[in-house]
């Protein structure tokens, strides 16, 4: 018997509907907003006592291993798997029936559900593999588990900005801050010592892309003119020949490097590269005419 095409859920992924709070709770913080009802609905849904938490512990145990080897990557992914059927099946469905409807209550879902996800793909293929595991066609279940199979033996990228972005001062509740990006909101001033004003507003549009999938686009198409006309009126004061060359190089790049597509999405690299360029106007404001390193 033909077994029917089951689709993907992102209202009922666990892993993404976690994701999409936790982007909540940061514009919430970066908006300064002291009360987010976001805080409570994670500490309530996804704590270790509850199937969700435990649906959400599978879920990221898989977004964050790594394997050299398929062998041991496919070996992972079935124990994981297995894992999964140990969950209570029925306490997870109305644990999560409460969730989306204590979010209908509180947020338009559209805009909620709406920001751009890195491993989308791999989100919706742990999502398959949990929900249908006996009801996906074979051809269904080898395409979601291979997906996993080559997401966990490929290398990650360099700087993902989803794990880097800083800027904003976070709350001292220990809870709240391992629950705001951790490593998010701190790498980025670990990499830049002190993020400035241009730095701290693009990544506040960054984060709170969540509600307005064009805004971020508007403000990157903004920017980078300015950032070339910036960069163009520090180059004129240089005299070191070298560095000038150099210089002229990363503003003939900016359009390369901070490329923005037809998609109302702006993608995280686009972001980091601005947020570097911003970066290379600091340090010229800041030595003058002195030898400057060139990004």
């Amino acid at each position: 018997m033909h077994k029917r095409n089951l689709k993907h859920s992102k209202i009922r992924n666990t892993g993404l509907l976690f994701e999409f709070l936790i982007r909540q709770l940061t514009a919430d913080v970066l908006n300064k907003k002291e009360k987010s009802k976001v805080v409570n609905v994670i500490k309530k849904r996804f704590n270790e006592n509850t199937e969700l938490g435990k649906e959400l512990a599978l879920y990221n145990i898989i977004i964050n291993q790594k394997f050299k080897s398929d062998k041991k990557a496919e070996y992972f992914i079935n124990e994981v798997l297995n894992n999964h059927t140990k969950l209570s099946n029925s306490t997870l469905k109305r644990e999560k029936y409460n969730l989306i409807k204590n979010l209908k209550e509180n947020y338009d879902l559209n805009k909620f559900l709406s920001s751009k996800v890195k491993n989308y793909k791999v989100y919706a293929s742990i999502y398959k593999l949990f929900e249908y595991s006996q009801k996906l066609s074979p051809d269904q279940k080898t395409e979601s588990f291979f997906n996993l199979v080559e997401y966990v033996t490929t290398k990650k990228n360099n700087l993902k900005l989803s794990e880097t972005v800083g800027g904003t001062r976070l709350p001292d509740d220990e809870d709240l801050r391992i629950l705001t990006y951790q490593t998010l909101l701190e790498k980025f001033n670990q990499k830049y010592t002190k993020l400035n004003l241009s730095q701290k507003t693009l990544l506040r549009e960054y984060i709170n892309n969540i509600s307005n999938t064009s805004s971020l686009k508007e403000y990157v198409e903004k920017e980078i003119p300015k950032v070339k006309t910036s960069l163009q009126k520090y180059s004129k004061n240089l005299t070191d020949d070298v560095v000038k060359i150099k210089l002229k190089e990363a503003i003939n790049s900016i359009d390369k490097f901070c490329k923005l597509t037809e998609s109302k999405l702006v993608q995280d690299s686009t972001v980091v590269q601005l947020m570097r360029y911003y970066e290379l106007l600091k340090e010229l404001k800041k030595s003058g005419n002195k030898k400057q390193k060139v990004i």
